[in-house]
Protein backbone atom coordinates (compact mmCIF):
# COMPACT_ATOMS: atom_id res chain seq x y z
CA UNK A 1 0.00 0.00 0.00
CA UNK A 2 1.23 3.46 -0.79
CA UNK A 3 2.02 6.08 1.85
CA UNK A 4 -1.09 8.18 1.14
CA UNK A 5 -3.36 5.19 1.77
CA UNK A 6 -1.58 4.35 4.98
CA UNK A 7 -1.70 7.93 6.30
CA UNK A 8 -5.41 8.19 5.60
CA UNK A 9 -5.98 4.78 7.19
CA UNK A 10 -4.48 6.24 10.36
CA UNK A 11 -6.62 9.39 9.99
CA UNK A 12 -9.80 7.36 9.47
CA UNK A 13 -8.97 5.12 12.43
CA UNK A 14 -8.31 8.16 14.63
CA UNK A 15 -11.64 9.75 13.69
CA UNK A 16 -13.50 6.56 14.54
CA UNK A 17 -11.58 6.15 17.80
CA UNK A 18 -12.51 9.70 18.81
CA UNK A 19 -16.19 9.21 17.96
CA UNK A 20 -16.42 5.91 19.86
CA UNK A 21 -16.46 7.34 23.43
CA UNK A 22 -18.51 10.34 22.34
CA UNK A 23 -21.32 8.10 21.11
CA UNK A 24 -20.97 5.31 23.65
CA UNK A 25 -20.28 7.15 26.88
CA UNK A 26 -20.51 10.93 26.53
CA UNK A 27 -23.72 11.39 24.53
CA UNK A 28 -25.51 12.63 27.65
CA UNK A 29 -23.63 15.95 27.49
CA UNK A 30 -25.38 18.66 25.43
CA UNK A 31 -22.11 19.71 23.73
CA UNK A 32 -21.53 16.15 22.53
CA UNK A 33 -25.10 15.86 21.27
CA UNK A 34 -24.66 19.16 19.41
CA UNK A 35 -21.43 17.91 17.82
CA UNK A 36 -22.91 14.58 16.75
CA UNK A 37 -26.45 15.55 15.78
CA UNK A 38 -26.56 19.33 15.49
CA UNK A 39 -29.05 19.48 18.35
CA UNK A 40 -28.82 19.61 22.12
CA UNK A 41 -32.15 17.79 22.49
CA UNK A 42 -31.80 14.70 24.63
CA UNK A 43 -33.10 11.39 23.38
CA UNK A 44 -32.60 8.86 26.19
CA UNK A 45 -34.52 6.22 24.25
CA UNK A 46 -31.62 5.98 21.78
CA UNK A 47 -28.96 5.31 24.43
CA UNK A 48 -28.65 1.61 23.60
CA UNK A 49 -28.46 2.42 19.89
CA UNK A 50 -25.78 5.06 20.51
CA UNK A 51 -23.66 2.68 22.57
CA UNK A 52 -23.88 0.10 19.78
CA UNK A 53 -22.97 2.63 17.09
CA UNK A 54 -20.08 3.88 19.19
CA UNK A 55 -18.62 0.41 19.52
CA UNK A 56 -19.25 -0.14 15.82
CA UNK A 57 -16.89 2.81 15.23
CA UNK A 58 -14.33 1.29 17.60
CA UNK A 59 -14.38 -2.00 15.68
CA UNK A 60 -13.98 -0.20 12.33
CA UNK A 61 -10.95 1.66 13.69
CA UNK A 62 -9.47 -1.58 15.03
CA UNK A 63 -10.00 -3.15 11.60
CA UNK A 64 -7.87 -0.46 9.99
CA UNK A 65 -5.21 -0.74 12.68
CA UNK A 66 -5.15 -4.52 12.28
CA UNK A 67 -4.77 -4.12 8.52
CA UNK A 68 -1.85 -1.74 8.97
CA UNK A 69 -0.18 -4.05 11.47
CA UNK A 70 -0.58 -6.99 9.09
CA UNK A 71 0.79 -4.88 6.26
CA UNK A 72 3.96 -4.15 8.22
CA UNK A 73 4.50 -7.56 9.80
CA UNK A 74 4.95 -9.73 6.74
CA UNK A 75 1.33 -10.13 5.62
CA UNK A 76 0.94 -7.40 3.00
CA UNK A 77 -1.88 -9.10 1.07
CA UNK A 78 -4.03 -9.67 4.14
CA UNK A 79 -3.26 -6.20 5.48
CA UNK A 80 -4.15 -4.50 2.21
CA UNK A 81 -7.36 -6.51 1.91
CA UNK A 82 -8.37 -5.61 5.46
CA UNK A 83 -7.69 -1.89 4.99
CA UNK A 84 -9.54 -1.77 1.66
CA UNK A 85 -12.54 -3.67 2.99
CA UNK A 86 -12.89 -1.46 6.07
CA UNK A 87 -12.39 1.68 3.95
CA UNK A 88 -15.13 0.58 1.54
CA UNK A 89 -17.37 -0.17 4.53
CA UNK A 90 -16.73 3.34 5.91
CA UNK A 91 -17.54 4.96 2.56
CA UNK A 92 -20.77 2.98 2.35
CA UNK A 93 -21.64 3.90 5.95
CA UNK A 94 -20.96 7.60 5.41
CA UNK A 95 -23.01 7.58 2.21
CA UNK A 96 -25.87 5.84 3.98
CA UNK A 97 -25.74 8.36 6.83
CA UNK A 98 -25.91 11.28 4.42
CA UNK A 99 -28.72 9.80 2.32
CA UNK A 100 -30.78 8.91 5.39
CA UNK A 101 -30.24 12.24 7.20
CA UNK A 102 -28.66 15.01 5.10
CA UNK A 103 -28.40 17.38 8.09
CA UNK A 104 -25.70 15.04 9.45
CA UNK A 105 -23.48 15.77 6.46
CA UNK A 106 -20.48 16.64 8.64
CA UNK A 107 -20.49 13.22 10.27
CA UNK A 108 -21.00 11.58 6.90
CA UNK A 109 -17.99 13.42 5.49
CA UNK A 110 -15.87 12.55 8.52
CA UNK A 111 -16.71 8.91 8.08
CA UNK A 112 -16.49 8.67 4.30
CA UNK A 113 -13.86 11.11 2.99
CA UNK A 114 -10.67 9.74 4.60
CA UNK A 115 -11.76 6.23 3.63
CA UNK A 116 -12.55 7.35 0.07
CA UNK A 117 -9.05 8.83 -0.17
CA UNK A 118 -7.64 5.42 0.81
CA UNK A 119 -9.59 3.74 -1.98
CA UNK A 120 -8.72 6.41 -4.56
CA UNK A 121 -5.03 6.40 -3.63
CA UNK A 122 -4.93 2.63 -4.06
CA UNK A 123 -6.75 2.77 -7.39
CA UNK A 124 -4.12 4.98 -9.02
Amino acid sequence: MNAVSQVFAVVAAAIHLIVWPLESFLYGHPRVRRLLTGSTADAPEVRLWRVNVGFYNLFLALGLVTGLVLLHTGHPGAGRAMVLYVAAFMVAGGTTLFVSEPKLWRGALGQAVPAAIILLAEAF
